[in-house]
């Protein structure tokens, strides 16, 4: 069983984060994430799109190309 090293992962306070930040924090968050596993195999461009598009909306963040902003 692999462990992983807790000090590798940035520690974000959420509480202390107003709403808006805390949202556009969690939204860059998950699209590494999604990053990450197009740009290791693991889903394809249609699988990334799809998610990011379906992730965006249910967050309530308009997608300008690269860049994004919160509705």
């Amino acid at each position: 069983m692999n462990s992983i090293d807790l000090k590798c992962i940035p520690s974000t306070d959420w509480r202390s984060m107003p709403p808006d930040e805390r949202k556009r924090a969690l939204f860059m968050k998950q699209k590494d994430l999604l990053d990450t596993f197009l740009s290791r195999g693991a889903i394809d461009r249609r699988q990334y799109e799809k998610s990011l598009t379906c992730m965006a909306e249910k967050m309530g963040v308009k997608l300008n190309g690269d860049t994004f902003d919160m509705k």
